[in-house]
């Protein structure tokens, strides 16, 4: 059995949510920013979607654009 993260189940803190903002607009992926705050990747997605802050990655082309 996998051992869940250490803040797994509690409430997220004005700091979790800054270093979220922060490593999000630094195109951090979400896995490792799930690991650099000790929550699941899920929590992660979920938080961002509430806190209106965008995990799609700025610098890649659009798909299907060969230029």
């Amino acid at each position: 059995m996998v051992k869940p993260p250490a803040n797994s189940g509690k409430p997220w803190t004005g700091t979790d949510v800054a270093k979220l903002r922060d490593l999000a607009q630094g195109n951090t992926p979400t896995r490792a920013i799930a690991i650099k705050l000790e929550r699941t990747p899920t929590a992660v997605a979920d938080k961002a979607a509430v806190e209106k802050i965008s995990l799609k990655p700025t610098n890649q082309r659009p798909y299907g654009s060969m230029r």
